[in-house]
């Protein structure tokens, strides 16, 4: 019998295993390092450390995306790799959510695994390292996913239980990022109108909210004051970075897919319905179309409010393919469940995505059979070479081809390669007299990408109300904290000081500090900085 037929029992475990046997590919691969990863590797280090959020560091988020990094911290050591395993976890987590909310609304089987596959890997599958802007959709997607069970549950005590854990994951996505939570947020409160609407239970409503502001609470209270301070809800000194414009040139100029899948969902829509007091009967459909819809809506917004990296939104594929296979298979009667159109079904979508799973076989292709590179287009003495990775001249001089990136023998970097400049860099720091002679009370002041440096040499992160989690001026700490900084570095407080000068980037890491630096600090050393394009330097200072 075909593992398709339709046994229950046996779709179950085929969906699972997409989900479990994909997320688990990182775990055998190497990576290179990642733009940005020492945010997710600082705050899981304080947090697993014992650090208080906003009374021992500062950060403009909340501190539900470190929650499972620290975890891991705390159980594998606080490795770069232990970040990869996590990540592991949460691309588990978010394909049983997304499962639990198509079995809620009854998709089909057939349906319901060829959108698991598109799920994983179009969203789960490339994403190995965590970051917020992830965390904040897939909290999200637990908690709407439990939302869903509670209103098709039979028993009204367990239907509030899955409520409260609903209100729960909506509140750590607000407590991961503002925007995608705030969207999470408004959209579960839709859902709980409509349903409230149709069962005439409209006490759910204000019990919802109700759990939410109590869970809120008991999170934020105990880390007051400095909660007020930190967290960006658009209060002075933070800034707003919204502008209506952004809105409409990216929606309305850009947003391709997004705007296929609501005329695709539309016509789907009007092609089916033909009797619409009837249709808004019928719970799961209407849900149905208010989730594909609102994810929509909101991956249109998210994409402007978290701009970077630009595949922030792509969770939306899924649900759009979702709701149109289940419409479209439906009135055109095909039959996704039996074996031999399943099986096609899922080759067309593994070509559909086949730029995430071959990224990881290209990482390999791409060290094996590195391309040829032209040595001197000035030079007539030999033959040029120009294909289509070399046809524009690279103007930097500091780029190193990731082909080229190595291996450090820090415990902190296992099985994370970075350009060899960086890597002897950081040997060289922990060769200077002070580190060498280190008894774990020296003062380091590390502004750059390289945190998990203070586990290999070992020092203890400065920790303090006014302390930010990292240092984007602007974003992460503001011109209080900058003042701070500038006079520590006047009364020569540091021993050492790692600074990273990326003149591309705007007070990534503060300009006004490096002109203190220069002035009251040597420099004895400097380094590429583990990203590319190779456009920053690090920076090393002692008194």
């Amino acid at each position: 019998m075909s593992i398709f037929s339709l046994n229950g029992r046996k779709w179950t475990i085929t969906e699972i295993s997409i989900i479990i046997l994909l997320a688990l590919v990182p775990l055998f691969v190497t990576f290179p390092y990642r733009v940005n990863i020492f945010l997710s590797w600082e705050g899981a280090y304080r947090i697993s450390s014992g650090q208080i959020p906003f009374k021992d560091f500062g950060s403009p988020l909340g501190y539900g995306f470190w929650i499972i990094p620290a975890l891991f911290f705390k159980i594998f050591g606080p490795e770069m790799i232990s970040l990869v395993k996590a990540q592991v976890l949460i691309n588990i987590i978010a394909g049983f959510a997304f499962r639990s909310i198509l079995k809620s609304l009854d998709v089909r089987p057939g349906i319901r695994l060829l959108s698991v596959l598109v799920f994983v890997l179009s969203y789960s599958f490339f994403n190995f390292w965590p970051w917020y802007n992830h965390t904040v959709i897939v909290f999200e997607l637990v908690g709407i996913s439990f939302l869903f069970k509670s209103f098709f549950s039979d028993n009204r005590t367990r239907s509030y239980i899955w409520m409260a854990a609903a209100a729960l994951f909506i509140f750590l996505s607000v407590f991961t990022k503002q925007d995608g939570g705030g969207m999470a947020f408004m959209l579960c409160l839709l859902f709980l109108a409509y349903n409230c609407f149709q069962t005439r239970r409209w006490i759910d409503f204000p019990i919802f909210i109700g759990m939410f502001v109590l869970i809120a609470l008991l999170f934020i209270v105990p880390l007051m004051p400095g909660f007020a301070y930190w967290f960006n809800h658009g209060q002075p000194p933070h800034s707003s970075r919204l502008a209506v414009n952004d809105f409409t040139d990216e929606i309305l100029g850009n947003s391709n897919w997004i705007k296929a899948y609501v005329v695709l969902v539309i016509f789907c829509i009007v092609a089916k319905v033909k009797q619409w007091s009837t249709w808004l009967q019928r719970r799961r459909e209407v849900l149905f179309v208010l989730l594909t819809l609102g994810i929509l809506g909101e991956a249109a917004i998210f994409q402007v409010t978290s701009y970077t990296p630009p595949d922030n939104n792509i969770f939306f594929h899924s649900f759009a393919f979702a709701f149109i296979a289940s419409y479209l298979c439906e009135m055109l009667h095909i039959y996704i469940d039996r074996p031999k159109p399943l099986l096609g079904a899922i080759l067309l979508v593994l070509f559909w995505w086949s730029g995430t799973w071959w990224k990881y076989i290209g990482r390999f292709t791409d060290r094996l059979f590195p391309a040829q590179e032209m040595v001197d287009a000035h030079n007539p003495n030999h033959e040029n070479v120009v294909n289509r990775r070399n046809f524009m001249i690279n103007q930097d001089t500091t780029d190193v081809p990731v082909s080229s990136w190595i291996f450090s023998d820090l415990k902190p970097f296992r099985k994370i390669y970075m350009p060899p400049s960086t890597v002897q860099g950081m040997d060289r720091i922990m060769s200077l007299p002070m580190v060498k002679g280190n008894k774990g009370d020296l003062k380091v002041l590390n502004m750059t990408e390289l945190t998990p440096l203070a586990v290999a040499i070992p020092y203890k992160p400065e920790s303090g109300p006014d302390c930010p989690l990292w240092y984007h001026l602007g974003v992460g700490m503001f011109n209080r904290q900058l003042a701070t900084y500038k006079q520590k570095v006047q009364d020569h407080h540091y021993d050492l000081i790692l600074f990273e000068y990326a003149p591309g980037l705007n007070n990534f890491f503060p300009f006004a500090l490096r002109d203190e630096l220069k002035l009251h600090y040597h420099q004895v050393d400097s380094f590429l900085a583990p990203r590319r394009p190779t456009g920053a330097i690090i920076e090393v200072y002692v008194k």
